[in-house]
């Protein structure tokens, strides 16, 4: 096409005219097909028609989080009227099938349990005759949604994506997100119903896995008979799995599962490092190949092993909800959003949050002091604010926010752990920049701080093995020395301290602790003599 200058355009008649506009036109649609801008815009096709009529003959999957917690939420949903089923736990294989069909450049969390949801469809059909239709008309997967930096807010896309790819295109993923509370059910008539009574439901559910497993990760380190905690804890959940599938009082299984939790003998004798596993909350929370089975390994190094529980994220997802309020309300003249609180009383919600704050700490505390879990404390979300506040803003939202920071300088100031390894996947924007960044601030200040993070990526399973048993030396080293100090003040020799161990009933008990001196169980032991 040859250039026309301006002068000349005005030569033209109105044919010339006219041509002109036509060839500039083909040109204009050569071009645009040529760099591919004919294409129509990519519309996503969503899923989630899930009537009440469909709820008895489809099939809820769960998995995501501990075997205790995904075991209770299926037992609790049947209880509602749910068919519930829990997946297996993630390991390398669901890791290989979700980089398989999975997009590039996703962190390890993505691809397992992307991955994990893949593989057991696979299985029904390969492997259980299922068909492609039948799966897809009697499973659904329900996961939780995100926002912020974080590849988590995509999950639900790459759980599309990769189901498409593997031949599963149709298939139900039901999203909720953790930020919109009980307001997002989409009327009558819907299968999933995410009311008062269901959220209440899952909520404890998942209370009572905390419990559960936050007791037996206490008693496993010093138990006498190998194994007796696990079968222990075996027992425990048929029971309370069963009164959450009739229905019936929950408290009830709870106080009755003390009893076989409390059959497990334990010696405490033995000075053990506490070693706190903090970081990405997928990470943290999988007891799987996902993280190394990094929770076994720590106790198979002799650490007794504090986990960071569910309802901890619970109580800080009110907290962040309450502080945002709290810095709207000053400008909320100018807050205009849908949500906003122009011409609201944000007061009524303050309460609301602060209520629930109580109901939640007062649901896990009536559980734990029913089945023995004495003496725990769950965090001051104020005090773990303001201790980050000063080195990470609290405004700044991703992974566990402020909260890696703030946890690890109260360990070190409280003497709550010997050892901290935060622990997130490989290329984790929020996690990786704490920990590789302001923890070393951190750990330049409270230089007594044994602080390790690692990264996950579904292999270097070794490599990470060997860093933490090097810092486990370290760990093991001021167990020991605290323990001995302990003894020094106290007057007292290892021997006679194991003779006084052995005729004590109440130190035999497994549910009772030592009153909170130094950091070590063992050394808090000869305290209390």
């Amino acid at each position: 096409m040859s250039i026309i200058e301006d002068n000349e355009i005005q030569d033209l008649t109105a044919e010339e005219r006219a041509e002109l506009e036509n060839e500039m036109a083909s040109f204009a649609k050569e071009e645009k097909s040529r760099l591919g801008l004919d294409r129509k815009q990519y519309t996503e096709d969503i899923h989630t028609h899930f009537t009440a009529t469909q709820r008895a003959h489809t099939t809820l999957l769960v998995s995501g989080l501990t075997v205790a917690h995904d075991e209770l939420v299926v037992s609790s949903l049947e209880g509602i009227g749910y068919k519930a089923e829990m997946i297996d736990v993630p390991n390398n294989e669901a890791l290989q099938v979700g980089k398989e069909f999975g997009n590039r450049g996703q962190c390890s969390p993505t691809y397992f349990t992307v991955g994990n949801l893949v593989k057991h469809l696979i299985k029904l059909r390969d492997e259980q005759g299922m068909s492609t239709e039948d799966i897809i008309s009697s499973c659904l997967f329900v996961t939780a949604g995100a926002c912020g930096p974080c590849r988590f807010g995509t999950y639900v896309t790459e759980y599309r994506k990769a189901l498409r790819d593997a031949g599963f295109d149709g298939f139900r993923v039901m999203l909720f997100q953790q930020q919109g509370g009980l307001k997002q059910a989409t009327g009558e008539g819907v299968g999933l119903e995410l009311n008062a009574k269901f959220g209440f439901t899952i909520v404890r559910a998942m209370i009572v896995g905390d419990v559960l497993n936050l007791l037996g990760y206490r008693l496993r380190p010093y138990e006498v008979v190998p194994g007796a905690t696990d079968a222990a804890m075996e027992q425990s959940k048929a029971i309370i799995m069963d009164a959450f599938r009739r229905g019936g009082n929950v408290h009830l299984a709870v106080w009755k599962s003390r009893k076989i939790m409390g059959s497990v003998k334990i010696d405490r004798s033995q000075p053990k490092p506490i070693v706190s596993v903090i970081g990405e909350f997928w990470a943290m929370t999988t007891e799987g190949e996902g993280n190394y089975n990094l929770q076994r390994f720590l106790e198979q190094e002799g650490a007794e092993v504090h986990i960071q529980s569910v309802t901890n994220w619970i109580l800080f997802m009110i907290w962040e909800n309450k502080y945002d309020t709290e810095y709207r309300m000053e400008l909320r003249e100018h807050d205009e959003a849908k949500k906003g609180l122009e011409g609201t009383d944000p007061t009524k919600k303050l309460w609301g949050l602060a209520i629930g704050d109580k109901a939640i700490r007062a649901v896990f505390h009536s559980y734990a002091k029913l089945l023995g879990l004495n003496d725990h404390h769950l965090p001051n979300l104020d005090e773990i604010a303001s201790l980050a506040g000063k080195h990470y803003d609290n405004h700044v939202r991703g992974g566990e926010a402020h909260m890696e920071v703030g946890k690890l300088i109260h360990f070190v100031e409280d003497k709550i752990n010997h050892m901290t390894v935060s622990v997130k996947p490989f290329g984790c924007m929020p996690s990786s920049g704490v920990s590789d960044g302001v923890q070393s601030l951190i750990t330049a200040k409270w230089p007594e701080a044994i602080f390790l993070p690692i990264e996950t990526t579904g292999d270097g399973e070794v490599n990470v093995h060997s860093r933490v048993q090097m810092m486990m030396f370290k760990a093991r080293q001021r167990a020991v020395e605290e323990f001995k100090q302990a003894l020094a003040e106290a007057g007292m020799d290892e021997e006679t301290f194991k003779k006084r161990m052995k005729g004590s009933r109440r130190r035999s008990n497994p549910f009772w602790r030592p009153k909170h001196h130094y950091v070590g169980v063992a050394a808090n032991m000869v305290h209390s003599m």
